[in-house]
């Protein structure tokens, strides 16, 4: 029988423990107030190609490309600063720590993200999430492909794998099959996107929100088979 000695709990961060979704809302507001409707479209087209180009979110090397045309704009330096000091602390979703740590009694979690390697951990960092997983933060360029070098970084019988991408989770359940339970949370725009569309492995747990953890035993993650709680 397994223990929470057995088992990691890997946690994705955006849209599942906080709010990227508010954060992207916020810095449009941003954008338009300093460079206008016609420049903020600007940055988000740039942040597009950017992100087919990369395999992943950069906000800040989108403002380094946004800044073109711009050198001599006061408001350009600004940006910098609202993007490295955004209070992420704020868009945490609620019980999202209280989550962490009640896993913490079931296993070992664990931070598994993708991301660029300056905001993303500066995000992970200012949220609270970082110290929450005792510095336990790993930041891959795709993250389902890393699923080796998870288990080698840290060892365990069990992975649970909790994200907003139910997508991301069968990829990750084809490679781990039964060594992994896949949960769905069903926050974000990624799982209003893929709500009438078929995932084939189905998530083996939904939940609503991130805070729902916190009433469930470790035999609740452990058990194989599609569940909603």
């Amino acid at each position: 029988m397994l223990t929470h000695r057995d088992t990691v709990f890997l946690l994705d961060v955006d849209n599942t423990l906080l709010d990227n979704d508010r954060f992207a809302s916020d810095l449009s507001m941003q954008l338009e107030h300093a460079f206008g409707v016609v420049e903020s479209l600007r940055y988000w087209e740039i942040y597009k190609q950017l992100r087919k180009q990369l395999g992943y979110a950069d906000y800040l090397a989108t403002l380094q490309t946004f800044r073109m045309g711009l050198d001599d704009d006061p408001d350009l330096l600004q940006m910098s600063e609202f993007l490295l000091e955004y209070p992420f602390e704020k868009r945490l979703y609620p019980g999202a720590l209280d989550a962490i740590a009640h896993l913490h009694k079931l296993g070992q979690p664990v931070v598994l993200s993708d991301g660029d390697m300056v905001f993303q951990p500066r995000k992970i960092q200012r949220s609270g999430i970082w110290g929450a997983v005792d510095g336990r933060v790993l930041i891959y360029l795709h993250k389902e492909l890393m699923l080796t070098s998870v288990q080698q970084r840290f060892p365990a019988q069990h992975y649970v794998m909790i994200d907003d991408k139910p997508r991301l989770l069968s990829a990750m359940k084809l490679v781990m099959g039964d060594k992994l339970t896949t949960v769905f949370v069903r926050q974000g725009h990624y799982a209003l996107e893929v709500a009438d569309t078929p995932i084939k492995p189905m998530p083996d747990r939904v939940i609503e929100q991130i805070a729902d953890l916190c009433s469930h035993p470790l035999d609740w993650f452990l058990q194989q088979g599609q569940m909603t709680g």
